[in-house]
């Protein structure tokens, strides 16, 4: 009889396992590495979105300056189509209220909306009917949500850093319109209309639109590249705004219905007010946390909430509260999301903002980036002392870069 030792002395080895000390040492291990590794991973993927973001500035920059070059004029903020005597109900035009994002479509390869939008439509927006008669070139009012051009979502207006998408809003963007450092006829510029007609401007509107209205873009006036006196690399011309969530986020839903005097006066009128939360600084007062709850929009007028309207909550922005600052809008009684108010550029990138420079170039600026004295009165055609209409602006940094012609000096390297 043949005795394979071999195998007899295998069959005895006692087989090696993982004791449970050493399954739970490893599973130890593996969970600090991955506690370790996932804040890399989304810091990472937010630099990815923050530089996407960065880039899409940087291509509506470069839209501007290709539609300069062809019209020798900038696209009008608050422009667009109106017929005397109509009210806008029976949408026969837009009520001049386009932002500068819906010239620019054909600039940032969007050129079949452009065609939709500069010609008669007959589609409506999740239907498969045709309007009689047809949307009117330059589109309807641009809060008629049938109208399937304004419905559209652009990836160049959108930031990946924003979370929000879909409803309430129709299309969002995530990109503003530098309106300068003044709140004093933001919304209307050198612009008078009696019972729905359009007539020359009084000239106390004349006058007081030359005062205040000292952005690059002003409303209802055609701007060009030669009017920015303080030079293109020194002046914003769009900044980043983050969208509306439905929390209360005071960067995201305007107060509204404010005192217009009080905010040309007081800039952070709606602190003062008591509107702001003080639980939650990031946002509004419900009236039941000690703050008083301020009269908010409507859950669909929400910041960046219509990327073809240019009303104050969508497509504008301005540099007298720092970036992040409230939303806080005027009116008085009859006041809503269009109205003159405090509207500074916001996101959610960490610390502060994309703008766009006139040049072209995108700068990212902190929230604690100098400006100036925020109790400080606005500069309009009644102002005294620093507020006289001609001044530098009262806002610091932050208010020099938004206004074109107030002859500031920058001495900070932005782009380093």
């Amino acid at each position: 009889m043949i005795i394979h030792h071999a195998t007899r002395a295998h069959a005895s080895r006692p087989r090696r396992a993982f004791t449970l000390v050493e399954l739970l040492v490893v599973i130890a291990i593996i969970g600090i590495l991955v506690g370790l590794l996932l804040p890399a991973v989304q810091a990472a993927r937010e630099a990815a979105r923050r530089m996407s973001c960065s880039n899409n500035l940087k291509q509506l920059g470069i839209a501007l300056h290709n539609y300069h070059g062809a019209y020798k004029r900038l696209p009008t903020y608050k422009g667009g189509t109106w017929v005397n005597g109509l009210d806008g109900t029976t949408d026969s035009d837009n009520r001049m209220d386009l932002s500068i994002w819906v010239g620019l479509t054909p600039y940032m390869e969007q050129q079949a909306l452009w065609g939709q939008i500069s010609n008669p439509n007959t589609g409506i927006e999740n239907s498969n009917g045709r309007r009689t008669p047809p949307w009117p070139a330059m589109g309807p009012r641009t809060s008629q949500a049938s109208y399937p051009p304004w419905q559209v979502e652009i990836p160049t207006l959108r930031c990946p850093s924003d979370p929000g998408t879909g409803l309430p809003a129709m299309g969002r963007t995530n990109y503003a319109a530098c309106v300068g450092d003044s709140v004093v006829l933001m919304d209307q510029g050198p612009w008078y209309q009696v019972n729905h007609v359009v007539t020359s401007p009084p000239i106390a509107v004349a006058v007081e639109a030359n005062a205040s209205c000292r952005g690059a873009f002003v409303a209802r006036k055609s701007m060009r590249f030669r009017d920015v006196l303080d030079g293109l690399s020194n002046t914003i011309f769009a900044g980043e705004i983050t969208t509306d969530l439905g929390d209360r986020d005071k960067r995201t839903i305007a107060a509204i219905r404010g005192e217009d005097e009080e905010i040309r006066d007081e800039p952070d009128h709606c602190e003062h007010e008591g509107y702001i939360s003080p639980d939650r600084p990031r946002f509004w007062s419900d009236g039941s946390d000690g703050g008083t709850a301020p009269t908010l929009a409507a859950s669909n007028q929400g910041r960046g909430f219509r990327w073809a309207a240019g009303g104050t909550v969508y497509t504008a922005m301005n540099t007298i509260l720092p970036p992040n600052k409230d939303l806080c809008l005027g009116g008085e009684s009859t006041g809503d999301e269009n109205s003159m108010g405090i509207a500074p550029p916001s996101s959610r990138h960490q610390g502060g903002v994309h703008v766009l420079m006139g040049d072209g170039a995108v700068i990212f600026l902190t929230d604690s980036i100098e400006a100036g004295n925020v109790h400080h009165t606005n500069v309009w055609s009644g102002g005294t002392g620093e507020s006289v209409p001609g001044a530098k602006s009262p806002y610091g940094l932050w208010g020099a870069l938004g206004t074109r012609a107030s002859r500031e000096t920058v001495q900070e390297q932005l782009n380093q």
